[in-house]
């Protein structure tokens, strides 16, 4: 694959958690911060897509969304139309316990045929850490003109590779949403 670059989606209404979601706290350092560690290794073509000067501490490129309140399918069109990459690996900004080791597995097995690449168990699939090509940048328009959202539909919609994981590997891959969800992960890890 050639150079990957790397876009991190710190939209969304952060409605559950009442504070931007990316800078929440977990282990004394913003849910953002681990991810940037965790994708450092690998590159350091990192750009943020968020609508806030909240991150602006942080030394990377940042753009604002597009077209604005489209969730998740909003900032993945931002990404891939501000994108010079064929591939481009996308995540959420709440997954503080994403690794080197689990985006490196998705890298290796990602497959040039496949438009997006995402990690999935028996029992959830994980869009929003994914590998995406731009030629899903037409479908993405239609499906935000439509107001089809839905990550899954997207999905469904081009020709996309499972990366099978374990259920304990899920843990690694959660996005936290709400206090309750951080306090779940504080207590699991403790």
């Amino acid at each position: 694959m050639e150079t990957l670059k790397v876009f991190i989606l710190c939209g969304g209404k952060s409605s559950r958690m009442q504070s931007e979601k990316g800078l929440v706290l977990f282990q004394n350092k913003p849910f953002i911060e681990h991810i940037i560690q965790a994708i450092l290794p690998i590159t350091d073509n990192i750009t943020l897509i968020t609508n806030t000067k909240e991150y602006d501490y942080l030394p990377y490129t940042k753009i604002p969304d597009i077209v604005t309140d489209k969730g998740p399918l909003g900032g993945i069109y931002t990404a891939l139309s501000n994108s010079e990459s064929e591939f481009n690996l996308i995540l959420s900004c709440d997954i503080p316990l994403i690794s080197t080791e689990l985006l490196s597995e998705l890298i290796s097995k990602q497959n040039d045929e496949a438009e997006i690449s995402v990690f999935a168990s028996e029992s959830r699939m994980h869009p929003l850490i994914g590998i995406y090509s731009k030629k899903v940048l037409p479908v993405i328009k239609s499906a935000i003109d439509n107001d089809d959202l839905k990550m899954m539909n997207l999905i469904a919609n081009v020709p996309h590779q499972i990366i099978k994981i374990d259920e304990s590997e899920n843990f690694h891959l959660t996005n936290i949403n709400s206090a309750d969800e951080l306090n779940d992960l504080n207590i699991n890890l403790s």
